[in-house]
């Protein structure tokens, strides 16, 4: 073995057994014996490698480290070191120390005062984040100790300009009109590049515009000096620092964008600020650049891929130019323009979900003033800086051990950040809960089912209340002008057999409308009581204003998964019309008046199975829709099949799926997607596009005010098609199994569409 190889074991050993041990001793050991062939500090000198940063493949155990130190590698000329026990073990802790994270060999001193150093006279906390607290324009240092040796944050505190953090390189861009920013280097290429000026403004630059880029060789931050009388603690303090949860939350400085409420209610021309692209929930788009006319010419532009994922399921949400997509537990800043990284914030996915959640679901970001907003698999909610993705609060909505998950976009009304969670088949009990965007606080929380004993448990007669389900998954639409709140509502549990919820099991599939302050109902309507066949009602409830029936009308359109096409009046739940949308609806024979449906019992699940329509898919599903004014019409994605259900004992247990039954294909039948638009005043199907795939696609639609459609065709292709007519004006083949929805935006003044496909995001745009 080589004298380099062998002698980088040194710096390996178990950090257990090094807890306690004092490095200081060491250091001086070090100096003495072996800094003459390593170099001072161990960072490298003629005769011996540089000790300094770690190296997981060469771990090795302790014993094996120390008899390296005792007898030498007289092949490769190390000489031996016959030391007392007590100075070996000094020795060998200084060692471990300029490579192994500093929270396993911290420095000595009063941490406590280190911190009040940092975030009072020595004026650290201005630039860097601490577990939530603190300014942006430093790197966020709330794992610090994790990262980084002992060794290595001093170095970082007495020549900071030594190693800058990718994303902190300051520059100073020339541009050819004459002008200059200067900022924080966050990504380059060839063609374009990303910089944070000095004020918190990002400047999204394509390589065109530039004339030459100045890159300082040095940080922004001073040295420290090392005979200060604060410099133990806060290097005692610093190499503490291990991550996790912000311990109290904060506001951050002002940003000179930061986004306002009013730029979410209305936003401005280009900009997708939320899920949806508006709170309404209807996925129309004014933006008319790409038309009927030219959409033909339309080409892929960039595409970004997230590693460690297959199949995406994210919106984005596009602000003042940037982009924000996610993977479960992970999100991107990206420049929308070219799919380039600006930051990237990411935690491991956790091990024993159940459900949607351990499938790796997240369907996207809110944004709020400098906050980026999004739910992790275990069913927290996290705040994230929107200029760096430094985390600033955490929060638990709900206990992932008994079955919580989140999978979907959070929602923002006036300072408050609202979401439910998963969970909808695993025997939860459902819930909205609203959060200030501040500081993650809960405001108020709306159970969907009622406990034993409250009012309306009386519609769940038997022993399954206690685990109905009924979870709030999808994200829920807002009502300005009303100041309405509305969220739909998933399926009772155990799905398929009743026989212990017998009544209508409220609030399951149903559409809530709460007042978005407190939580307090103003009224409900409910789509399928006593639920059978898991049609959970968490579609989009889309808010539109339209001449409905001879008058203009505040109307609530929603596409269910039952099969049927409702309309309801928004401001008091009043049920106008329900028509089917697929031809195979055989569970209901029509409604009364009130929008109770006439239900078929043939379709009920049996032990040995009943034949029903639609599939437990269902007729549509949680993917976008659209509805667009000048054309009056409402295009969706359906989906016509039937399965047999079948239903069985069932009993609820922590880690698992809560069912109490099964379902199958009908022998012989297949399924087929279309692309269908439906006629707002009538309630019939203007026109359709028949899709030849699998009939397992879960891509959604977008309309924009150019006449055209997007939908995501089930054999793989994006397309679009005229809004008017039906008739398919292009496409482009990503021969992907579609499971997101499109959206479209501008930047550059240029627009452009995007949806996620498989790993990537795929952007379009004209030439």
């Amino acid at each position: 073995m080589t004298f380099s190889i062998r002698i980088c074991i040194l710096t390996l050993l178990a950090a257990a057994w090094l807890d306690g041990q004092s490095a200081e001793p060491g250091k001086r050991r070090f100096n003495a014996l072996c800094a003459g062939c390593h170099g001072a500090g161990g960072t490298g000198g003629e005769r011996g490698p540089a000790l300094v940063g770690r190296d997981g493949s060469r771990v090795h155990p302790v014993q094996e480290l120390r008899d390296i130190i005792s007898n030498g590698i007289p092949a490769a000329g190390m000489p031996s070191f016959k030391l007392p026990a007590a100075r070996l073990d000094e020795l060998v802790a200084y060692v471990h120390g300029l490579h192994a994270p500093a929270v396993e060999t911290p420095a000595p001193g009063d941490a406590a005062a280190g911190e009040q150093f940092f975030f009072a006279e020595g004026h650290c906390g201005g630039c860097h984040t601490v577990r939530g607290v603190g300014g942006w324009i430093g790197p966020d240092l709330s794992d610090l100790g994790a990262r980084l040796s002992l060794m290595e944050i001093e170095t970082a505190l007495q020549d900071p300009g030594r190693r800058i953090t990718p994303g902190f390189l300051v520059a100073t861009v020339h541009l050819r009109d004459g002008s200059a920013v200067r900022g924080l280097l966050k990504n380059e290429s060839t063609f374009d590049l990303q910089l944070q000026g000095l004020d918190g403004k990002l400047h999204l630059l394509d390589g065109d515009a530039i004339s030459s880029v100045d890159r300082d060789n040095h940080s922004l931050m001073p040295p420290v000096k090392s005979d200060a009388p604060e410099y133990h603690d806060l290097l005692a303090y610093l190499s503490r620092l291990a991550g996790g949860a912000p311990v109290h939350a904060a506001e951050a400085p002002p940003l000179p964008s930061a986004v306002a409420f009013s730029r979410i209610t209305d936003p401005k021309p280009g900009d997708w600020p939320t899920y949806h692209g508006a709170l309404t929930g209807n996925r129309h788009s004014p933006l008319d650049q790409i038309n009927a006319s030219n959409v033909a010419s339309l080409g892929s532009r960039w595409t970004f891929t997230i590693g460690n994922s297959r199949k995406l399921e994210m919106t984005p949400v596009v602000v003042d130019g940037v982009m924000y997509v996610t993977a479960v537990n992970e999100a991107y800043a990206l420049d929308a323009r070219s799919g380039r990284a600006i930051w990237h914030f990411e935690r491991p996915r956790t091990k024993g979900l159940v459900g949607d959640a351990a499938g790796g679901i997240n369907r996207g970001v809110a944004i709020l003033g400098d906050r980026v907003f999004i739910v992790t698999d275990n069913a927290h909610l996290l705040a994230l800086h929107r200029l760096t993705g430094s985390l600033l609060w955490d929060v638990e909505m709900a206990d992932s051990r008994v079955n919580y998950g989140a999978t979907s976009a959070p929602l923002v009304v006036r300072d408050l950040v609202i979401s439910g969670t998963s969970g909808g088949d695993e025997g939860v009990r459902g819930f909205v809960s609203a959060y200030k965007a501040s500081t993650g606080e809960r405001v108020w929380r709306f159970w969907t089912i009622p406990a034993p004993g409250e009012p309306l448990s009386e519609t769940w007669v038997g022993k399954a209340i206690q685990h109905g389900c009924t979870s709030a998954w999808l994200t829920g639409t807002y009502d300005a002008e009303t100041d309405q709140l509305f969220w739909t509502t998933g399926n009772p549990c155990p799905d398929y057999n009743g026989d212990e919820r017998k009544g209508d099991n409220l609030y399951s599939d149903s559409v809530l409308a709460l007042d978005p302050a407190t939580g307090k109902l103003r009224w409900y309507f409910q789509y399928t009581p006593h639920d059978l066949h898991d049609w959970d009602s968490a579609q989009t409830a889309m808010l539109v204003d339209a001449n409905f029936q001879g008058k203009p009308r505040k109307l609530l359109l929603h596409a269910n998964r039952n099969g049927f096409f409702y309309v309801l009046d928004r401001t008091n739940g009043e049920f106008l019309r329900a028509t089917p949308f697929v031809e195979k609806v055989t569970w209901a024979k029509g409604f009364d008046a009130k929008g109770r449906p006439i239900v078929n019992p043939e379709t009920d699940p049996t032990t040995q199975g009943a034949k029903a329509c639609p599939s437990v898919e269902g007729a549509t599903n949680w993917f976008s829709n659209a509805y667009n004014p000048a054309t009056g019409l409402f295009y969706l994605m359906a989906l016509e099949k039937c399965n047999i259900y079948t239903k069985a004992d069932a009993v609820w247990t922590a880690g698992e799926s809560y069912y109490g039954g099964d379902t199958r294909d009908v022998p012989g039948e297949t399924g087929r997607k279309f692309l269908r638009a439906i006629n707002l005043e009538t309630g019939k199907i203007a026109w359709e596009i028949p899709q030849t795939g699998r009939a397992q696609s879960w891509g959604g639609v977008l309309s924009t005010a150019g006449g055209v459609v997007f939908f995501c065709e089930d054999s793989g292709a994006f397309a679009a098609a005229d809004a008017k007519t039906g008739k398919l004006l292009w496409h482009f083949q990503a021969n992907e199994n579609w499971k997101a929805s499109p959206m479209t935006f501008m930047a550059g003044g240029k627009q452009y569409l995007a949806v996620a496909a498989g790993a990537n995001v795929l952007a379009f745009a004209l030439p």
